[in-house]
């Protein structure tokens, strides 16, 4: 069809959707490239594809020394030989089961795998890439020989702006993006996340396949798609496919049962055959429609995950030592790996009044990843500590994160996810004012499970600079949309993270909680605010009806035990 045409076997091609009509792209504006991209301007034009992709990517700020085409030529005989290159062993790090071919006629097969060991060559610094056949593979279709492909993708994996992430080179950013992605389904796919939480047992052993879904089971005119806007806009689009792809899968399949006996297989599956469902445009559509947290907002994010593992030892060289010890075996020790850190609610060594292992599991799949890597650590009880809200401050103060657990004399069961010490209550001096961020939840147990959304994350709207909130709002959710909130939000932190993590202005961080000698209050969750007077014997609940959600619990209550858990490493 072109001098593109090289490494495809067009008959596997889908040529109907192929437009041969001269076009070419004269814009450089990033506002006008984006637009074009997402409408899928060049993706109907194998050839103004080609010459698109080589654009953006020479356009990719790199390391000085980065290999090009030249160095491709001369080193691929030296490694390659004179092996038959289908059946090149491939590095070990990258899926060797999971090489897609994409249309490639069996030149192209082949080229994938030479390519990958040239790389690997080059790049002695990659510890784990799974996504990079998909990217070579696809590549090739827009490759006018092999050594051109292996310059494109060495641009991207070179590149050295550190606002601009592409493609994950080591275990560590790798694990702590499947962090931040199972961080960012909490948020933004609930109904999903439920169900991930009630049919698996490790619910981040499936959201670490995300960019498997996306570099390996969907399908070729999707990923290229896909490819278009992720070149001009970055990692934040892949996020945003992924989120998509779990919320048609929870609408298509929610209610069905399970086609195979893994959550993951059934997620994999639909993803294969997305076509069946959603076109490509509908894809991009619903990804494009949630309200994603900012660039800069999702790496503090990602920094933050990966600040975790790091301080649990699970770095690159761990995950190295792994393979070298077995390769065969490689992905059932990551996958033993991460079941031991993230099941940490262990039934022999877990004990509460309140909440059962179960429940507390549950819990824990609705806290930050980077948390959910630590185990329950019982910080005070009412039981043995007494009814002293000062020896719950003392108690409580020094830890960060902490649980909030309350079982009341009428067996309802309701809490609260902390995300900060409760020592910074001191800054207000004898006043009463909020601290906190938006990572902060309520939660109701019993009689029925519900999490409330923290309201200005759920209903940005309501989070307007120096206006009042409608009568109807709780005090304490008074006190929060009439914070401290700037004119513009892409200039404040955002409510996932905590500002004292990144030494960050206080001012930028959004309000939750608050504690004085009289009493705590914990506020805001979709119009829910808990108070606990200072005996802790007695509380009550605020409720705005403007959500129609069901109370936190009785509007005034009795407590019968109430604990605070801490986060143990």
């Amino acid at each position: 069809m072109d001098e593109y045409n090289r490494f495809v076997d067009w008959d596997k091609m889908d040529v109907t959707v192929q437009s041969q009509d001269a076009k070419e792209l004269t814009c450089t504006e990033f506002q006008e490239l984006k637009q074009l991209a997402r409408q899928g301007y060049w993706a109907k034009n194998h050839s103004l594809r080609a010459k698109v992709y080589h654009k953006l990517i020479s356009n990719i700020p790199c390391r000085t020394v980065t290999p090009d085409a030249n160095v491709y030529r001369d080193i691929v005989v030296k490694i390659v030989g004179k092996r038959n290159s289908s059946s090149l062993p491939l590095p070990e790090f990258v899926d060797n089961s999971l090489v897609p071919t994409y249309c490639l006629n069996a030149e192209g097969i082949g080229a994938v795998r030479k390519i990958i060991l040239c790389i690997a060559n080059q790049f002695p610094d990659i510890s784990f890439c799974p996504a990079l056949p998909s990217v070579i593979a696809l590549l090739l279709h827009y490759s006018k020989d092999e050594a051109e492909c292996f310059e494109q993708v060495c641009r991207i994996l070179a590149c050295n702006d550190p606002s601009r992430r592409l493609i994950d080179q080591t275990f560590l950013a790798f694990e702590s993006s499947c962090m931040t992605f199972g961080d960012l389904v909490n948020k933004y796919c609930q109904a999903a996340h439920k169900l991930m939480v009630a049919v698996s047992e490790d619910v981040l052993e499936v959201y670490s396949d995300w960019q498997r879904w996306l570099f390996g089971e969907l399908p070729m005119v999707y990923i290229a798609r896909v490819f278009d806007v992720f070149l001009v806009e970055g990692y934040k689009v892949l996020y945003r496919v992924a989120l998509a792809l779990l919320k048609f899968f929870h609408k298509v399949r929610a209610g069905q049962p399970m086609e195979s006996d893994s959550i993951q297989q059934d997620v994999r599956a639909f993803v294969r055959d997305i076509a069946k469902s959603v076109s490509p445009e509908r894809l991009l559509e619903k990804a494009f429609a949630i309200r994603l947290f900012s660039r800069k907002e999702i790496q503090l994010l990602q920094m933050a995950n990966e600040k975790a593992l790091q301080q649990k030892g699970i770095t690159v060289k761990q995950k190295r030592l792994v393979l070298l010890l077995n390769y065969c075996f490689s992905m059932f020790c990551i996958v033993f790996l991460r079941q031991n850190v993230h099941l940490a609610v262990h039934a022999e060594n877990f004990k509460s009044e309140i909440v059962s292992v179960k429940e507390m599991r549950d819990i824990w799949s609705w806290i930050p990843e980077r948390f959910a890597l630590c185990q329950p650590l019982l910080l005070f009880t009412t039981l043995e500590h007494g009814c002293s809200l000062s020896r719950f401050y003392s108690h409580s103060e020094g830890h960060e994160p902490t649980l909030l657990l309350i079982k009341t004399t009428a067996k309802e069961v309701c809490g609260a996810y902390l995300s900060t010490d409760w020592s910074e209550r001191r800054r207000g001096g004898n006043k009463l004012s909020f601290f906190g961020t938006g990572e902060c939840f309520v939660f109701r147990l019993q009689p029925e499970v519900e999490r409330y959304e923290w309201v200005i994350i759920k209903h940005p709207e309501l989070a307007t600079t120096g206006s009042e909130p409608e009568n109807h709002a709780s005090p304490a959710s008074s006190t929060l949309s009439s914070g401290s909130v700037p004119a513009d939000p892409s200039d404040r932190l955002s409510p996932f993270l905590s500002a004292r993590h990144f030494n960050l202005p206080s001012k930028t961080a959004s309000m939750f909680m608050a504690g004085s000698s009289e009493c705590i209050i914990i506020g805001g969750g979709d119009g829910q605010a808990l108070y606990l007077d200072a005996d802790l014997n007695h509380g009550r609940t605020s409720h705005c009806n403007t959500f129609n959600n069901q109370p936190l619990c009785s509007e005034s209550f009795q407590i019968s035990v109430l604990e605070v858990w801490g986060f143990r490493d």
